[in-house]
């Protein structure tokens, strides 16, 4: 059973609920430790970058990752999205799958090894900065400016996968949002050698929806950053329902969705993720917002993907 992700993990305070499960946190931290050491990272003859986070859930990994390897087309390479197999991330590889090749293993390291004997030239990891059992040449951080760090706390606490100390193996933090120099300052804390680069979600099919009314409903790390988005861009939204990340929906839920459309008289809009996620016989009567990353500075991105073309 998935439940939405609890209010308490981004509030700016501790609340009851976050200190009862402190403990928790002492035990995924413990978890965490014991890892590290036993693992052994291996090194690889091609170029690895990595798109992790550290707040866990809906920073915007996969867009990157596919605007990464756009990037790396554009500069004639041949790139390779390894993922690790989980079978509730379904709508994310099937998302991938439309625009790019992925290689898929229960273990990263060995995806990465079949991509070598594959002969591709670059992998760029979907998730795994918390895989230690991989050297990367690049790793890259993302979060979300709505969400940060949320309360700052460790699973199940608060939202974070490991604390912020860990920002010292990565190079590059990438933010949807507005610069925010004193969340750089916060960060470099952890690395003074961090580079930050910002990006905004851009609506591509946006006039497909204007002057209509709609229901907007999403299965994402944090659907309200989709809905903010929707209504920044001047759609009418009249209702909003969230889902838990990577959804199954049921036929109940279609039932009541479409009950809500005659009850508005309003059209059924969702994340391209979650359209996926509809089955193939009922997708006639969604739509789906087609988003991709706008990078602010994107010739000095793309400059430190070119570093690493061997």
């Amino acid at each position: 059973m998935k439940i939405l992700k609890p209010k308490f993990w981004d509030q700016n305070y501790f609340t009851i609920f976050s200190i009862l499960l402190m403990p928790f946190s002492l035990i995924y931290l413990v978890i965490i430790y014991l890892k590290k050491i036993i693992s052994n990272p291996k090194n690889f003859p091609i170029p690895i970058i990595c798109v992790g986070n550290i707040y866990v859930g809906g920073t915007g990994k996969t867009p990157i990752t596919l605007k990464i390897c756009k990037i790396l087309k554009e500069l004639e390479q041949d790139p390779v999205i390894v993922r690790k197999i989980y079978s509730s991330h379904d709508d994310e590889i099937s998302l991938i799958k439309k625009h790019n090749k992925i290689l898929l293993s229960k273990k990263r390291v060995e995806a990465i090894e079949t991509a070598v004997k594959k002969n591709f030239k670059f992998v760029v990891m979907d998730d795994g900065f918390q895989d230690m059992t991989i050297n990367k040449d690049l790793s890259i951080i993302c979060f979300h400016d709505n969400q940060r760090i949320g309360n700052g706390l460790l699973l199940p606490s608060g939202p974070l996968r490991e604390r912020l100390t860990e920002l010292k193996n990565c190079q590059i933090v990438l933010i949807n949002g507005k610069q925010d120099i004193e969340f750089e300052q916060k960060l470099k804390k952890f690395n003074t050698k961090l580079d930050f680069f910002y990006y905004n979600s851009i609506p591509k099919n946006i006039d497909n929806f204007k002057n209509k009314k709609l229901i907007a409903f999403a299965g994402i790390g944090n659907p309200v950053n989709f809905f903010n988005l929707l209504k920044e861009n001047h759609l009418n939204l009249v209702k909003e329902i969230s889902f838990p990340d990577h959804y199954n929906y049921t036929e109940q839920d279609f039932t009541k969705l479409h009950q809500l459309e005659k009850q508005y008289n309003a059209k059924l809009i969702t994340t391209e993720k979650d359209f996926l996620r509809i089955s193939p016989f009922t997708r006639k009567t969604y739509d789906y917002i087609k988003i991709e990353p706008k990078l602010k500075d994107e010739e000095t991105f793309k400059n430190r993907i070119k570093k690493l073309i061997k």
